[in-house]
Order: C-alpha cells, then structure tokens, then sequence
C-alpha cells in the first residue's frame, strides 16, 4: 500500500511509541505501571492502524475532461465573480477522515503561483471557514487559469503542497495533502464549462472522476 507524502513521520512515530511502550510493559515488574504502559502502547499501536489507513495513496486511473481535485462529498457548486478568473463555477468537496486526503491536477497545466493564508481552524463544512487557513494554487490550463484552494478545518492543522511556482503537470497528477479532514474547492472559468457532470451531495474520487466537460 503507497503511503501519502508527507505523512510517513506521523506513522514512524506512533508506530515507535507503541513498541517502545509495549517493551517497557515487559520488562517492569510492577502491575498497575504494566498496566499503563501496555494501555498507552494499544492507543499508539491503533493509532499507527489508523494512520495507514488515513494516508493511503491508491493509484488512480485518470478520468476524462476536468476531473476531481479532492475524494469525498460535494458540499456546494456556486457561480461567482472571482478577482482572478472573472466569472467562474466554484465546486465544494468536503473530505471526511474515511476519504483519501491526497488531491490531484484537475486537468493539465503550469503552476503560476502558490500562495499560503495563515486563518482559523473553523469545521470546513461552515460557512465561516471561508476565513480558514488555506493554500491557492493558480493554475494556467487550455481552458485559462484555474484555482484549487485547499482549506483546512478543526483537526487539519497541516496543509503540505507537493508542488511549486513553475512545475508542469498533468492532469491526476498528485499535488499536495490536507491532514485529517478539510475541504477543496476548484474555481473553473464558467465560459469554458459545457456541462456539470456533477451535482451537490455526489461523492467523488481525486483524479478519476469526471467533473466537468469543456468546450473546445
């Protein structure tokens, strides 16, 4: 199983302090303190289950025309006026602990820019977690800029993009991981869309699921 990047620390850690713990339950003699340690190792050990579980990285076949940027429920598609791309469709993908967190390309292009806002860790599915802490990427493509805001949430703490200003991708490819639970929104340019593929409450999957025809 691929393990995301970027998440292998957070597994090696627990996975140590399970052992560590587990060793020590061994060799004091005293009940209650055997106890303890043998208690604190299950917690870490299940921890390490749930790590790899968490940040698995599965491989992906890639879909047609735009595809997801994120695993996970769409919450919202909206049409706004953006500063940058003008009049554009906004899609909302909420990722719960279950979902893959690793986020990939929506369609081939050049990163133009990466930019991090420092905000508050308000639950990703509020209103109000507009104002979270997030990572821009802006996108040059065939169909003009695009935009993937990675947003945390309460427990997301950590945004990690994988890339940088000036790295050329294709579309799947993986581009960054949002630990424990966020959301992701794309900005796509409205002239440019033909068709929706999808709709609010539809669960997707990063890189394969097809989101969006393009016109020509």
């Amino acid at each position: 199983m691929r393990i995301a990047q970027g998440s292998k620390s957070w597994i090696l850690i627990a996975l140590t302090g399970g052992l560590f713990f587990a060793v020590l339950s061994i060799v004091v003699n005293m009940i209650i303190i055997q106890s303890i340690f043998l208690f604190i190792s299950t917690v870490l050990l299940l921890l390490t289950v749930f790590f790899l579980l968490f940040f698995r990285d599965p491989e992906r076949k890639v879909g047609d025309e735009v595809v997801a940027v994120a695993d996970g429920k769409i919450r919202e598609i909206k049409k706004i006026r953006d500063e940058d791309l003008g009049d554009c469709t906004v899609i909302s993908t909420f990722m719960n602990v279950y979902n893959v967190h690793v986020n990939r390309m929506p369609i081939d292009g050049t990163v133009n820019d990466v930019v991090h806002i420092s905000g508050s860790h308000i639950p990703a599915f509020k209103k109000e977690s507009e104002r979270n802490e997030r990572v821009i990427l802006k996108l040059e493509t065939a169909i003009g800029m695009v935009k993937v805001i990675q947003i945390a949430g309460t427990l997301a703490r950590r945004i990690v993009p994988y890339v940088q200003k000036g790295d050329k991708l294709k579309k799947g490819d993986r581009i960054g991981i949002i630990r424990l639970g966020s959301r992701v929104d794309i900005y796509l340019p409205s002239k440019k869309v033909k068709h929706l593929i999808v709709k609010t409450n539809d669960r997707i999957k990063a890189g394969e699921s097809t989101i969006a025809e393009i016109n020509d």
